[in-house]
């Protein structure tokens, strides 16, 4: 009996053979062994309307974003420009003139 290498997706060692795939009978997942694995923990950014984010773009809000501990709050159209991308819940950091350094999440965000 041949030995198969485990699921990329859920680890399970009772993965067989189906014509010249690789298939996984507890979460179904087929995968052609001959090609390169697909990296799964690439970080993507993207924005409102699905555009990818890099780092050093610059961004318009789509919306008021209120500010914690400031009256103000940052106003639909504001241009922010460099940003950098962080992997975390608010994963853009950036600088936005008249507020200093601030975290925003992409969703609210369009590539400009």
């Amino acid at each position: 009996m041949a030995e198969f290498p485990p699921c990329p997706m859920c680890k399970s060692t009772y993965t067989y053979e189906m014509n010249y795939l690789l298939v996984c009978p507890e979460c179904g997942h087929e995968w052609n062994p001959n090609e390169a694995p697909v990296s799964e923990d690439t970080f993507v950014v993207k924005d409102c309307n699905g555009n990818i984010l890099q780092n050093g773009d610059s961004v318009v809000t789509i919306k008021n974003l209120p500010v914690k501990g400031s009256a103000q709050s940052i106003k639909a159209g504001t241009k922010v420009r460099n940003i950098r991308l962080v992997d975390s819940d608010h994963n853009i950091d950036c600088k936005i003139d008249g507020f200093g350094a601030m975290a925003l999440k992409s969703e609210f965000v369009k590539k400009a």
